[in-house]
């Protein structure tokens, strides 16, 4: 580490990036818990699950932009600010109305707070720590997946479900006071930058932050968000999901229009001619698509086909995080020795082969059959830190926020398409196998293994794109 408060900042990221990505996790456990005391339909519990990311989607890009517009300590001492509270105000809620807006709300901070860690780590660590830092940041989103529904699982059960949502406030209490004092200046942002080098004065409103391109990002990634979330439950083409869809296209075309013919875009779109920067993003999609949806349905076939308890599935995954820990120290020699186009495209290799691991499984299995799938994808995402490190090295001074926020909003986008894509895959093998006569458990490991399938030739396609998009320049 470069300055004495490395360490503590690092550990203050690790804790806001664990939080937020745990939140998309540990809640799904104590659902039916949360459905029982609320007394609620289950159109209100599925929107207790989907108002955070359905917000905090929509919201990544505003995020990014605010980081480089207010500064980036600023911008993540919000975010924090307005999770921690939000997470409070949910373990208060006495009714499905309430902790649904707050839900929302903690997606709002969560918006603001992941981009602006993300640029705190590429502009505000020293170069050593930075590599360092983005394995911590990634380790910690990795951590969270595994564990969270393990937490929810033990504190729904124990304390009841209200805690999920308390346990964080003493963290994010504890993240602001690190932040505070360790991220340095006083919100050192591009636009700031600009006025001391004798431009206009830096603000929010003042052509600087771009309030069209923000309606038109927010309606864009909400509506897809909502399709993605909503489609399986009214059907993909029912005509509310249609609408959705299509309403999101025509945000999203008229957004590109904006940034395009704006004096001061939301994202300059000059960015995407960065190899780099393009095909990093781009790998990451076709990471998320396969990780995410293979996660989601694989919580469901451990409980459906193995019959394993909610907490036992939660506990399943925690090899992944084991090794993604265990192997990220390691991810610095390999770059020096293969460079960082072949180790990231390796360690998306290695994930495609988990993938087919897991695919080998059938009715029965147990923990050991289950283990070298898991340790190859938990390794093989380590490998891959590389690829996040290159994407956000493409950042300048004045656009580390908004790249961020691009690099956050496709991991998150991915992981909404991707339970979606590998779910149609998975609903598709499934009805066939029922029509010829497999009973559901049967069918549905059917549908289970070919979304598998699926999914390895996604991250499969990812390492061709990594491995093109980061070789060394002429």
């Amino acid at each position: 580490m470069s300055r004495p408060g490395d360490y503590a900042l690092l550990v203050a990221l690790a804790f806001a990036a664990f939080m937020t990505c745990l939140d998309n996790t540990i809640v799904n456990v104590a659902l039916p818990r949360i459905q029982q005391d609320l007394q609620l339909d289950l159109p209100g519990l599925e929107w207790v699950a989907a108002a955070y990311p359905l917000t905090f989607a929509a919201l990544l890009l505003t995020g990014g932009r605010s980081a480089d517009v207010w500064g980036r300590r600023p911008t993540l001492l919000t975010g924090l600010g307005l999770f921690t509270a939000a997470s409070l105000l949910c373990s208060l809620a006495d009714s499905g109305t309430a902790l649904i807006s707050c839900r929302g709300l903690q997606g709002v901070g969560a918006a603001l707070l992941i981009p602006a860690s993300l640029a705190v780590l590429t502009r505000d660590l020293g170069p050593r720590a930075r590599a360092a830092g983005v394995a911590t940041w990634m380790g910690a989103l990795a951590a969270a997946l595994a564990l969270g529904p393990v937490i929810g699982g033990l504190v729904s059960q124990h304390w009841g479900w209200s805690w999920i949502f308390a346990i964080n406030v003493p963290f994010g209490v504890l993240a602001m006071a690190t932040v505070a004092w360790a991220v340095p200046g006083g919100g050192d942002s591009g636009a700031q930058a600009a006025e001391r080098a004798g431009g206009r004065p830096a603000g929010f409103w003042n052509g600087r932050f771009d309030p069209a391109g923000v309606a038109l990002s927010s309606v864009a990634a909400g509506g897809c968000a909502y399709g993605l979330i909503e489609g399986p439950r009214h059907g993909f083409v029912s005509p509310g999901i249609m609408w959705a869809f299509a309403g999101s296209l025509c945000a999203l075309g008229l957004f590109l229009v904006r940034q395009w013919t704006a004096c001061t875009p939301m994202v300059d779109l000059s960015l995407f001619r960065d190899r780099v920067f393009s095909g990093g993003v781009a790998a990451q999609v076709l990471w998320g698509l396969g990780i995410n949806g293979v996660f989601f349905f694989t919580a469901l076939f451990l409980q459906r086909g193995l019959g394993f308890t909610p907490t036992e599935a939660g506990l399943t995954f925690s090899p992944v995080a084991l090794f993604l820990i265990l192997a990220t120290p390691l991810t610095a020699v390999l770059v020096r020795r293969f460079g960082a186009h072949r180790t990231s495209a390796g360690g998306l290799l290695a994930v495609a082969a988990g993938l087919l691991l897991l695919a080998r499984v059938g009715e029965g299995a147990n923990l050991v059959d289950l283990l070298p799938g898991l340790i190859a994808i938990g390794a093989g995402s380590a490998v891959t830190v590389p690829l996040t490190a290159k994407t956000l090295d493409t950042a300048s001074g004045t656009s580390s926020g908004i790249v961020s926020g691009v690099v956050s909003a496709a991991r998150e986008f991915s992981g909404l398409l991707g339970i979606a894509l590998v779910g149609a895959v998975v609903g598709r093998h499934q009805a066939e196998a029922v029509r010829r006569g497999l009973d559901p458990a049967a069918a549905f490991l059917e549908g289970y293994r070919a979304g598998l399938l699926v999914a390895a030739v996604l991250v499969t396609v990812g390492a061709v794109v990594a491995g093109l998009a980061l070789r060394p320049g002429p």
